[in-house]
């Protein structure tokens, strides 16, 4: 992340009101309110989510000609807020996390439990993992599916640049062997040029070593 978006970043939260905390009723956990977050989204540019791989109006006219219905706009934030549930369950214990940024979704996949180091073979473990998704990306299909690969800054921008394509294209080729509609899913690497942590710590590197589905709606208009 440049330097601007982390000051706006840091900026947008640091001026939150406790008022948009909520505590999860099932956790005790406190986080930041759906509303909340979508409030400062517009002012990240894009934080979490930034734009559809290859562009919405190619993406919208390949899901119309697969003949996938949109999601009227009244009926967008529960058909998220259902997808979101049934995700949560389905990867507790998985080392998954499941992230809200308004009415989108990102699963955050560490490839500690994704891949092996320097390899895009998915973990035969986390194999089932990835084909329990599926299902549920087949029962809510009026959702794009971008799949994103990111490395540490270990290597050089050219390898790490390859394999966080790999390794992206490893989860999409699952997700769309077990169902998920070809014009629904686009995959995309951006190596080490999206680091959430830092790259001087080990911590940070196994952080920063990710693969992200993002899950947006498919709205009508």
């Amino acid at each position: 992340m440049n330097k601007t978006r982390k000051i706006a970043l840091i900026a947008a939260l640091a001026a939150l009101p406790l008022s948009a905390c909520v505590t999860n009723p099932e956790t005790g956990k406190k986080s930041i309110s759906k509303t909340a977050i979508g409030g400062i989204g517009g002012a990240l540019g894009g934080y979490l989510l930034g734009d559809l791989v290859g562009g919405k109006r190619d993406r919208t006219e390949k899901i119309v000609g697969a003949g996938i219905g949109a999601i009227a706009g009244a009926g967008v934030g529960y058909y998220m807020d259902q997808q979101e549930k049934k995700l949560r369950e389905q990867t507790a214990g998985t080392g998954v996390n499941v992230i809200r940024d308004g009415d989108n979704l990102v699963l955050d996949m560490p490839s500690d439990v994704t891949f092996p180091v320097n390899s895009y073979s998915v973990q035969p473990e986390f194999r089932q993992t990835l084909v329990n998704l599926a299902g549920t990306l087949r029962e809510y299909e009026k959702t794009y599916v971008d799949v994103l690969g990111h490395t540490d800054s270990t290597g050089s921008d050219a390898y790490n640049q390859t394999l966080s394509v790999n390794r992206a294209q490893s989860v999409a080729q699952i997700l769309t062997g077990n169902g998920v509609q070809n014009a629904r899913v686009a995959t995309q690497g951006y190596g080490e040029s999206q680091p959430k942590a830092s790259n001087t710590t080990e911590e940070g590197r196994a952080a920063n070593r990710r693969v992200e589905i993002r899950l947006v709606p498919v709205t009508e208009g």
